[in-house]
């Protein structure tokens, strides 16, 4: 069995369970999806992202939101885009399960998660991050110095 670490941001649509489950049709596969509770994903940072992808709109949204939700609903929206997604891939025939990666260092997490699963692989599926991508503070960037398995960047389909 093959198992990959799934490290997702938001839920995956369709086109985004195809492009994960497409990539090793010829073994059989196993996902464990990680959801960061706590993105480290700066406002000003995610603005200047929707500016460089033309979404003015949102980049105006992101400045104006409201700092943070109440702790116990980003809990709850966590554990449903984790268990949507999680049935998005088992309703592709695969076999999912999902974790949470609260707390400061999503990413420490992410290693636990890939050694307690002898993980084969891990796959970073997330929106384009472009000024974080380019000075390599990027998910994959910094998961490729700590997991100890290879990691690929694939952007999502989804935009919600």
């Amino acid at each position: 069995m093959y198992t990959i670490v799934l490290l997702i941001e938001k839920v995956m649509d369709e086109g985004d369970v195809h492009l994960v489950t497409g990539l090793h049709e010829d073994v059989e596969t196993s996902f464990v999806v990680v959801l960061p509770g706590k993105t480290d994903h700066h406002r000003l940072v995610r603005a200047l992202d929707d500016v460089a992808l033309g979404h003015l709109e949102e980049a105006a949204e992101e400045v104006e939101r409201p700092k943070d939700e109440p702790a116990d609903e980003a809990a709850d929206a966590t554990r449903r885009t984790l268990n949507a997604s999680v049935a998005a891939l088992e309703a592709a025939g695969v076999r999912a399960a999902g974790e949470t990666a609260p707390g400061d260092d999503p990413l420490q997490i992410l290693k636990d998660v890939v050694e307690r699963h002898s993980a084969d692989e891990v796959i970073v599926l997330t929106d384009p991050h472009f000024i974080e991508e380019f000075f390599h503070r990027d998910w994959a960037s910094r998961a490729r110095h700590k997991v100890g398995v290879p990691v690929l960047k694939l952007f999502a389909h989804s935009t919600a």
